[in-house]
């Protein structure tokens, strides 16, 4: 697989991640680590990691997450 953005840019780049949202593929550049709390039930309620989970996503989902600028996809 190859990167998606990269073939956007009419490169051809391998994929090292997969976006956990929108499932392109990413190349080292494209992709965006970002920290993920995780939950789980314990007694009376959830009880959260003390340590962020990686996730791996592309610049359009991380930007569409964290309400940045409108982009429409080409």
């Amino acid at each position: 697989m190859n990167c998606y953005d990269c073939a956007l840019e009419k490169k051809v780049t391998p994929a090292i991640a997969v976006c956990a949202h929108c499932g392109c593929g990413l190349c080292m550049e494209h992709a965006c680590v970002v920290g993920q709390a995780v939950q789980r039930p314990a007694g009376m309620g959830p009880s959260s990691s003390r340590t962020l989970a990686r996730r791996v996503i592309c610049s359009v989902c991380h930007e569409a997450e964290v309400f940045g600028p409108v982009q429409h996809a080409a």
